[in-house]
């Protein structure tokens, strides 16, 4: 299992990068929408630990977490996000379509759900070359809803492919509470009628993370099926960098699950040792953002090129 200074690492890593795309968004700097997920680090730590690198994975627009935590280079993910023509995807893909087959990364979504069928595909591709491969799909608690979700669900179960479904349950479907987009708020108890297996666990606690999906790839490599993971965790920035996110929830609720914050419990447990390790992440990711700021933006001749097969 990994260490308490790896799990912080990673999470930091993440927020300082958070951080710094923040300022870059209000500066303008960076375009479009950034949704970000302070509060919900534990998840991506915990669970890309238990993944080998030629896993595959799948996540959301709110996936850049992963992908750093699944090992991909820092600059060539900031470069990409800031779209510049040396980044992961030659500035093409953005923060929302992030790559990298070398890593098994089959792509970050915009589309809600968009990267589900995308993991079952691959799942079936590893269950047919005979192959150990798992695929791991990350979302959100909306995404149940998603009627090709349910095809993807049903599918898996059928064939007992070895894929994860991991669901990042942060009570809020964009503003929307759960209460009021699911007619059962039982997760777990929706997609076992599939006939999968399922867990659960605090999405705030790396180490449990890691172990429940461990146990879902021992469970896929073992040709044992498919699991259903839900983490509870919670989002204490808005939905994206201009939803101040009091508008549906209150403030009394956001201070709660901050005070559950899992870089906060982690640096308790750390002492003094978490410090020169923050200062060190947060030192390399502002390097990182000043580096790729530098770098040239994708010439026009490009655009067509590397989209068709």
């Amino acid at each position: 299992m990994p260490q308490a200074e790896d799990f912080y690492r990673q999470m930091v890593r993440l927020r300082a990068v958070e951080n710094e795309l923040t300022k870059l968004s209000q500066a303008g700097q960076l375009r479009g929408s950034l949704h970000l997920c302070q509060g919900q680090e534990a998840v991506p730590a915990g669970a890309c630990a238990a993944l080998r690198q030629d896993d595959y994975l799948t996540c959301t627009y709110r996936g850049h977490g992963y992908v750093l935590a699944k090992g991909l280079d820092l600059d060539l993910v900031i470069r990409e996000i800031l779209g510049k023509a040396t980044g992961l995807c030659h500035g093409k893909g953005g923060k929302m379509h992030l790559f990298d087959q070398e890593f098994g990364l089959l792509g970050t979504n915009g589309i809600v759900g968009g990267g589900v069928g995308t993991a079952v595909g691959a799942a079936l591709a590893s269950w047919l070359d005979g192959k150990d491969q798992v695929a791991m799909t990350v979302f959100g608690d909306g995404t149940i809803n998603q009627g090709h979700v349910n095809e993807c669900f049903n599918m898996a179960a059928l064939y007992k492919l070895p894929v994860i479904f991991l669901c990042e349950n942060n009570l809020y479907a964009e503003m929307t509470p759960l209460e009021r987009s699911h007619g059962n708020t039982d997760l777990c108890a929706r997609v076992a009628s599939f006939g999968i297996k399922t867990d659960k666990c605090d999405g705030n606690d790396p180490f449990l993370v890691y172990e429940t999906v461990s146990r879902a790839v021992e469970r896929a490599r073992k040709s044992e099926g498919p699991t259903f993971i839900e983490a509870l965790t919670y989002r204490t920035t808005g939905h994206y960098q201009a939803d101040a996110g009091t508008a549906y929830r209150t403030a009394e609720e956001v201070a709660i699950w901050r005070d559950k914050s899992p870089i906060a419990k982690l640096e308790k447990v750390l002492g003094k040792a978490a410090e020169p390790i923050a200062a060190e992440e947060e030192e390399r990711v502002a390097l990182a953002v000043q580096s790729a700021l530098k770098e040239p933006d994708p010439d026009l001749s490009a655009a067509l090129t590397e989209v068709f097969a």
